[in-house]
């Protein structure tokens, strides 16, 4: 390992702590370090020699440049004294003091990349404090000559304008302190967000669970009962039909023929919409009651922010909520609003392949209402398809479409949603250009009738 040596300053003197502050932060400004790095040098360097400066007279701090696994290191080694302390100096034993003070030692190991210690002998201990420089940083001979002489030209400071120097430290220090505070309670707040969206998605998961077991009994009872009552006799009915065609019973006439057909044809038709009726079992049918409660759009907007990031593609679409300024809350049942909007922003999602969704809240005071839209930059639908997406089972034919297969429900539901809390929705787009929906709401629900109290017939 070579080892070329840049300076050395003695430690009589607590004076002596505040040269080599100086010392260590010109050499390390000078090896091209940054300068939060200097300012780690400095302390570090400072606080181990006011520790040896404290043990004793006849110190020294060496500073050096050392080649380790082929990369330069600054290597500082700070060795205590044995000769009696100055009468002005400070006690040699100070409340809760250890040799060479434990804290300066532990503030080195937190600051360097390395930091040794050798006991010696007789208690003459050295500390040695390393720091890699900057990996574009090569120290040559001349280079390392030059920076002695520079040294040997800088004056030293007094003690004032050192203490200036390390409140400007302290400053920048505090400054990026803030900043990482900052940048923490923001990564905070996400995380906040992102937890309330994963606590309402299992809530959802867990009501939807329950409700599915419901739905499931209601279309088992559904099926069985149109099984019973429909089917089997549609079934016996084309069978007969079936067999009379073939001339199972002998001949039939033109007319015989004819009208058979047309049973057959019937009891096809017939068919058919037993099987819509099916389909149509598998949507949940029942009475729904609101949960009217206080509302905050900014809440809001943040469970549904966390709720749907798991389906933004980031690289190719941006999902957007803008702050709504609104704080007053409004009543109504947020989790109806919030399955109205998911929908929006889902259905926005699958249908833009570039660009961003933005989601936004409106307060109108003349009408007291509020508006929530859902604008995206998508494909966009044509005037003559903005009615037909709200009928049940009805879809635009797109290739988008046809790669996200659905029901046709999610938009009619929506309607059905707005209207049973006093609300409507609204849709504006043009083709290629993309589409905003919009949900109004009332700041309060309708009041539900009054029911009736046996008085009235």
């Amino acid at each position: 390992m070579n080892v070329q040596r840049i300076l050395s300053v003695g430690l009589d003197r607590d004076q002596d702590v505040v040269l080599v502050r100086q010392r260590a932060r010109q050499i390390s400004a000078l090896l091209g370090f940054s300068q939060q790095d200097q300012v780690r040098v400095a302390t570090a360097v400072s606080e181990v020699a006011r520790g040896a400066c404290q043990h004793g007279s006849g110190g020294r701090a060496q500073f050096q440049l050392r080649d380790m696994g082929g990369r330069q290191h600054l290597e500082v080694l700070v060795s205590a004294g044995m000769g009696p302390r100055e009468a002005t100096a400070a006690p040699e034993t100070e409340p809760g003091a250890q040799s060479l003070h434990e804290l300066a030692i532990i503030t080195a190991h937190r600051l360097m990349d390395a930091c040794e210690v050798d006991p010696g002998v007789q208690g003459a201990t050295t500390v040695t404090v390393r720091k890699a420089l900057p990996p574009q940083e090569r120290i040559a001979p001349p280079r390392l000559a030059e920076i002695g002489a520079r040294l040997a030209d800088s004056p030293v400071s007094n003690a004032m304008h050192e203490l200036q120097l390390q409140n400007q430290e302290l400053l920048a220090t505090l400054a990026e302190l803030r900043e990482r505070q900052e940048d923490l309670l923001s990564l905070t707040r996400e995380l906040e967000d992102t937890n309330r969206g994963i606590v309402a998605l299992y809530a959802e998961i867990e009501d939807k669970a329950e409700r599915l077991r419901r739905a499931d009994e209601m279309k088992s009872r559904f099926l069985s009962n149109t099984s019973h009552e429909l089917r089997t006799p549609l079934s016996s009915i084309r069978a007969l039909a079936q067999l009379l065609l073939d001339r199972m019973d002998g001949e039939l006439t033109v007319e015989q023929e004819r009208q058979v057909g047309f049973i057959a044809k019937a009891a096809g038709d017939l068919s058919e919409l037993v099987n819509d009726l099916l389909d149509l079992a598998k949507i949940e049918a029942g009475r729904v009651q609101l949960a009217v409660e206080p509302v905050v759009v900014e809440n809001l907007f943040r469970t549904l922010k966390g709720m749907m990031r798991p389906l933004v593609d980031e690289g190719r679409v941006e999902l957007i909520f803008e702050p709504s300024g609104l704080e007053e809350p409004f009543h109504s049942d947020e989790g109806k609003i919030q399955q109205i909007l998911r929908n929006f922003i889902s259905n926005a999602l699958k249908f833009t392949e570039q660009g961003s969704v933005l989601v936004f809240a409106n307060l109108d005071l003349e009408a007291d209402t509020i508006s929530f839209g859902v604008a995206d930059t998508g494909i966009g639908i044509s005037p003559e398809n903005l009615q037909l997406i709200f009928e049940e089972f009805s879809q635009i034919e797109h290739p988008l479409q046809r790669r996200s297969k659905g029901t046709g429900l999610g938009l009619p539901l929506c309607r059905k949603l707005a209207e049973l809390l006093g609300g409507r929705v609204d849709v504006t787009s043009a083709v290629g250009v993309g589409s905003t929906f919009t949900l109004t709401l009332p700041r309060r629900p309708p009041q539900p009738p009054a029911e009736n109290d046996g008085n009235e017939p």
